[in-house]
């Protein structure tokens, strides 16, 4: 296991192919773990929605062998990256918090590279990230973090803090997080919702169906993931909606969903919208391994009679759905 040349010749030369199969998107890591014991790493590249997780999971025990899934956090104090000609460690790095009293409960912070310019930008800050997924562990890095911001030292806006201290400052901001919204549920039971109309800038209609009581909710962060499905049909005709069998065949995949996602267990449906061959269906969740489960399980269920994709993504203040709120002006 030690043969660089028998790891990639023998081993993941096989093992690709069969990964490519189950699904794409996988990247591997190898390495030495020690004296004894080659380690593989699997992962997405930050899709975390990619069941990486249970594909380790279900890994046979290999003697000599470690199978690990998500770039791991790296312990060792004097950690650092070197790509494209630019290094990454704590003599390069440092950083700080910002804070928005609109939204107290995101962890926003700006990175400071010694070296950056406006010009090399997308290399740096492509290496900050690779940093960060290494330094603090692919999972933190992509479900603490809500926004990071990378800059030149020059135009740090704050005192620098040194990047070695990054750990214990969302240890701190997470525990605190956690301990807010610890057990707070929503139930949709007796919410109001509301039809809305609009019109595309094509001229065709728009047609949503959203509980508009839950966009003015006051503990939106307790459920920080947001889920989008879309589903592409044919359109009955010029007026891009769907005929009333695909109505109810795209009504049916909702109900499945809501049968699995339910708002007790921390899934809650905001509703949907039906436009232009499209019908695109939302839910905030406490968590992002479950609906990706079975949002997957509905695609596949359905991938015969249409085509279904579906994004998760962290939005810890439903940004991205207050457009339906009535009385939100963004």
């Amino acid at each position: 296991m030690k043969q660089h040349h028998w790891i990639e010749r023998d081993f993941l030369k096989k093992l690709n192919p069969k990964l490519a199969n189950l699904r794409s998107g996988y990247n591997l890591l190898t390495g030495m773990m020690n004296e004894e014991t080659a380690e593989l790493i699997i992962t997405p590249d930050r899709t975390i929605s990619n069941f990486v997780e249970e594909l380790i999971a279900a890994a046979p025990d290999l003697e000599g062998g470690k199978f690990t899934a998500l770039k791991p956090p790296v312990d060792i104090p004097d950690f650092g990256i070197e790509m494209a000609g630019f290094k990454f460690d704590a003599t390069t790095l440092s950083f700080y918090a910002n804070e928005n009293k609109k939204f107290p409960d995101e962890i926003d912070i700006t990175i400071c590279y010694d070296s950056f310019t406006e010009h090399e930008e997308p290399q740096i800050t492509n290496g900050v990230y690779i940093f960060l997924d290494n330094y603090l562990g692919e999972l933190n890095s992509i479900t603490i973090l809500d926004n990071v911001t990378v800059t030149n030292v020059a135009e740090a806006e704050k005192e620098l803090v040194p990047i070695s201290k990054l750990k214990d400052y969302l240890v701190w901001r997470e525990k605190e997080f956690v301990e807010k919204y610890e057990g707070v549920r929503h139930s949709t039971e007796n919410d109001t919702y509301h039809s809305l109309q609009a019109e595309l800038p094509n001229g065709k209609p728009l047609i949503a169906i959203i509980n508009t009581d839950l966009l003015s909710w006051d503990s939106t962060a307790s459920h920080p993931w947001v889920m989008v499905l879309t589903i592409l049909y044919k359109p009955k005709n010029d007026s891009g909606m769907p005929d009333e069998n695909t109505f109810t065949e795209l009504d049916a995949i909702e109900e499945n969903l809501l049968k699995e996602l339910k708002d007790k267990d921390g899934f809650l449906n905001i509703g949907r919208h039906t436009a232009d061959g499209e019908r695109i269906i939302y839910f905030v969740c406490k968590d992002f391994r479950k609906p990706s489960k079975v949002a997957d399980r509905v695609s596949m269920q359905y991938k015969d009679r249409f085509s279904i994709s579906v994004d998760i993504f962290k939005d810890k203040y439903w940004q991205s759905l207050q457009r339906f709120n009535p009385n939100t002006h963004l």
